[in-house]
């Protein structure tokens, strides 16, 4: 059935739902996973101290900062493949668009299923899925599973 699912994750606990489906699933068909996580594209963010001096994070400070972020979410995707016994390789990516880069991820990856979890963070909330997993779902031309 599938060989190589693709895991993505923000590092959220929500996310951790995803997380576990998709390793319980990689682990009753014998398939490997990728786990990848999203990183926004730098936007230097300008504000104004008391003293009117202008601050902001730099490129590099984003970049370590956010890679970082990145390694420890999928640190956590690797030791919970590793306990069920799943080969699991991680990525990340920059997109401004997270869909955009799941998609395009799975595609160079060769994944043949992508497994992820719902925040459902529009204006209904939990009623409907988030627009992440909705524009993945719309574009996607791989199977999708939802956690929820």
């Amino acid at each position: 059935m599938y060989k190589h699912i693709l895991i993505p994750t923000d590092g959220s606990k929500l996310s951790a739902k995803g997380v576990k489906a998709g390793i319980r699933l990689a682990k009753a068909l014998g398939a490997r996973v990728t786990a990848l996580h999203v990183i926004p594209p730098y936007l230097p963010v300008m504000y104004a101290g008391l003293d009117g001096h202008v601050q902001g994070e730099s490129r590099r400070n984003f970049k370590t900062n956010s890679e970082r972020a990145a390694e420890l979410s999928l640190a956590a995707v690797e030791r919970e493949a590793r306990a069920a016994g799943v080969r699991c390789s991680k990525r990340f990516t920059t997109d401004p668009e997270p869909w955009g880069g799941i998609l395009r991820t799975a595609r160079a990856a060769k994944c043949d299923a992508i497994v992820m979890a719902s925040h459902g963070r529009s204006a209904l909330g939990g009623l409907i899925l988030g627009s992440e997993t909705q524009r993945v779902l719309a574009h996607s031309k791989l199977p999708v599973l939802v956690a929820r």
